[in-house]
């Protein structure tokens, strides 16, 4: 099968979890019954984007938000990229995603790698490791389609990152991702375009609608890029949801015309996970 239905689930996020929880839910049973084959949620989908929401929005792998996205993904025979979720762990919380098959069953889980810290004068301050603690996984997942990476926003600026999953086969790589005002405008696009390009996959990034009434104003502009670097989807800054279909027929285009993945210099310079042998 080589081409994918994916839905973008670009929602505003309440400060009330459960009512997150059911128009995500209410969401993902609609565009199944249009035909996606993959539903992906933004980032903190079910939390205000605030450190001090983060503990108490937070929950424990098998929580509420994790088991209404497994069901939601069983009962409507559906993948589901679950946004991120404020996951706790003892005295840890992580930004986590978590991936579940058409049964329901988990099969990807990812805790954001670099955390978001930010102090740009005149624009954007936040400080994620405040509360939350990174993740040290590379995550790639199946599915009856092909290798999936996942990473979480501030993820995607780190090219190593991505190439690590494109070295374990990924052929698509989704975000889920909360850039703001400052840095959306000058860099959201031109990142999903690069790491498009440097690796030769589908990126596909999901934000949650803007709302200026919170205290983080999200870009929104949900987002899917070409292996040739071209925007081929979009959403504005609104609430709203796209289906796009993804031809996998163009990744192996693409890499048989311009081979660059063939023409690393493995001799000169290697990417390795830690604790790997470099070939």
């Amino acid at each position: 099968m080589n081409k994918i239905k994916t839905a973008l689930l670009q929602t505003k996020v309440y400060d009330n979890k459960l009512k997150n929880i059911e128009k995500s839910i209410k969401l993902i049973k609609k565009v199944s019954r249009e035909g996606a084959d993959i539903a992906i949620l933004p980032e903190m989908f079910c939390c205000p984007y605030d450190n001090a929401f983060f503990k108490e929005y937070g929950e424990e792998e098998n929580g509420p938000a994790y088991r209404a996205l497994s069901d939601a993904a069983r009962d409507n025979n559906i993948y589901v990229v679950g946004g991120t979720i404020p996951e706790l762990d003892g005295d840890k919380v992580y930004n986590t995603s978590y991936v579940f098959d058409r049964g329901g069953k988990q099969i990807g889980k990812h805790r954001k790698m670099h955390l978001f810290d930010i102090d740009i004068e005149g624009g954007q301050y936040f400080k994620e490791s405040d509360v939350l603690s990174s993740g040290t996984e590379v995550t790639v997942f199946d599915t009856e389609f092909c290798k999936i990476g996942l990473a979480i926003c501030y993820d995607i600026r780190f090219p190593e990152l991505s190439r690590l999953m494109v070295l374990e086969g990924a052929e698509v790589i989704i975000v889920p991702g909360a850039f703001n005002m400052t840095t959306g405008p000058a860099h959201w696009e031109t990142l999903f375009k690069g790491r498009a390009l440097d690796n030769q996959v589908f990126t596909i990034g999901v934000a949650p609608a803007r709302d200026y009434e919170s205290s983080y104003h999200s870009y929104g502009n949900s987002i899917v890029v070409s292996p040739w670097g071209e925007i081929i989807n979009k959403l504005n800054e609104s609430e709203g949801y796209i289906i796009q279909e993804i031809d996998l027929n163009i990744v192996y285009k693409v890499r048989k015309e311009l081979p660059l993945l063939k023409h690393m210099r493995n001799e000169i310079y290697s990417l390795n996970k830690k604790g790997d042998t470099p070939s």
